[in-house]
């Protein structure tokens, strides 16, 4: 059994289709409902005991100083790369603090805390049954280990979530490949979740850790976020002003 020390959260990104609301507010800073989206997250972590927490920071940096503020034991950690790269570079810059962490999105809205229980026994990402047509990466399992992930969605199978845990033994080897794709290969355009799920799959035997539907709200886009918090719907109008 393993138990998660750490966490990681992934918030340097422009969020591009969260405009016109992102031109103003790193998307994981977002008010949704009264709460930033990364607020929930942080909260969650809390509650598990976990305080531990690094933030890979890059757009509009400077604003999540003030969780930094707020919560005293969370580390920034900057990526220089956020606008030339896709998110293997907060991967890269975050590389040493991933071993017994969660690593997750800080642009969702956490509902269920008790996804993040510390202990688990494989490394692997959240993942909700979905008997419905969906577009998010879906995962294939047999005997409890993932064989295969799609890219393009799916149905009838394991959706996955932007959240994972790592044991030492898999993350010093995450850490390792990262370092080479980045660096050796310059493969900067791909997700850092392409290493364990397609490029290195191989290397690793991941799990599933089950969730519900609806323990986590990821909101990808402008209408997204609209259907869940309706007084954003003149936004852009206020913007103007």
């Amino acid at each position: 059994m393993s138990r998660a020390v750490r966490a990681v959260l992934m918030a340097a990104g422009i969020g591009k289709r969260m405009q016109p609301v992102s031109l103003d507010i790193p998307k994981p800073l977002i008010p949704v409902n009264g709460k930033a989206m990364i607020e929930t997250v942080i909260e969650g972590l809390h509650s598990n005991g976990i305080y531990e927490i690094y933030i890979v920071v890059g757009y509009q940096k400077e604003q999540f100083e003030l969780l930094r503020e707020k919560y005293k034991t969370i580390t920034l950690i900057e990526n220089p790369y956020f606008n030339v790269s896709n998110n293997i570079s907060s991967l890269y810059v975050a590389r040493d603090y991933i071993e017994n962490a969660i690593i997750m999105d800080g642009d969702q809205i956490l509902h269920n805390y008790k996804i993040l229980t510390p202990e688990f026994e494989r490394s692997g990402y959240c993942s909700a049954w979905n008997s419905e047509e969906t577009k998010e990466w879906m995962q294939t399992v047999k005997d409890g280990i993932v064989v295969d992930c799609s890219r393009i969605g799916g149905k009838n199978a394991w959706q996955l979530f932007s959240v994972s845990f790592w044991c030492q033994k898999d993350a010093l080897q995450l850490k390792e490949l990262t370092k080479i794709e980045f660096e050796t290969h310059r493969n900067w355009n791909i997700y850092w979740d392409d290493i364990p799920l397609f490029l290195y799959k191989e290397k690793f035997r991941l799990a599933i850790r089950k969730i519900r539907m609806g323990d986590i709200t990821e909101i990808d886009s402008y209408e997204e976020l609209i259907k869940v918090d309706k007084s954003y719907r003149n936004y852009e109008k206020r913007s103007e002003v």
